[in-house]
């Protein structure tokens, strides 16, 4: 799952970037209003979730929020804020936001209410997604074979995750990274190549061999025509 979030605290940025990204989403920083603007606007269906700061460079969080419900998205969004008032949270809810936290707040909490927003996600509405006995159950960001849990890195998770949805359907290199890693992140050009050797390793040990193939000069597919099937 892919998380906008837009902090312009580099401390706490880093720290909720960290904390969410332990917990295998895949986390996009934005540091403005406008920077978070621009990434939406590429691409509407990018994001399962966001997390805005209320009070942001450029564009607050508050704009961004009503931009997007402008456009008719229904991105399930956290608002993060010092404002404690019940007419600051009014205000923030009826701006568009889904749900509310007030600084400083625990991980924990945190946590729990990406938990509920990505249930209200119109992409992530099923908790379960299964591709032949591979089984991704995203209430416990886990993923089991014959209901053997894989243990799966965050960059694995995310992956395979991504060849779960689509099935059959050859995958670039680009397309993986563009997918996978970071907006800011540059990686080096045989990570894809490493982090596919790595997975179909795990996999191989769990019973599940040839499952994702590597399509010469192409990229990658999950093969659901293969033994495994």
């Amino acid at each position: 799952m892919r998380i906008l979030l837009v902090e312009d605290e580099p401390d706490l940025g880093m720290a909720i970037k960290r904390t969410l990204s332990q917990e295998k989403y895949i986390v996009d920083w934005a540091h403005d209003g406008l920077e978070a603007w621009n990434y939406l606007e590429s691409n509407w269906t990018h994001y399962h979730v966001g997390i805005f700061d209320w009070m942001l460079p450029k564009l607050s969080g508050i704009q961004v929020c009503q931009k997007l419900r402008q456009k008719q998205s229904s991105l399930p969004i956290l608002m993060l804020t010092a404002k404690d008032r019940i007419e600051d949270k009014v205000q923030g809810l009826d701006a568009g936001a889904d749900d509310y936290l007030v600084k400083p707040f625990r991980v924990e909490e945190l946590l729990a209410r990406v938990r509920a927003l990505q249930r209200r996600s119109p992409q992530l509405q099923t908790q379960k997604l299964q591709v032949g006995e591979l089984v991704l159950d995203y209430s416990t960001a886990s993923i089991s074979i014959k209901k053997a849990i894989v243990p799966l890195t965050a960059k694995e998770f995310q992956i395979l995750e991504y060849f779960m949805l689509h099935p059959n359907q050859i995958l670039t290199r680009d397309q993986i990274i563009n997918q996978i890693w970071q907006v800011q992140a540059e990686p080096s050009s045989n990570v894809v190549a490493a982090q596919m050797r790595l997975l179909r390793k795990k996999l191989t040990e769990y019973g599940c061999d040839d499952i994702i193939e590597t399509v010469y000069g192409l990229g990658y597919r999950m093969n659901l025509s293969s033994s495994y099937q």
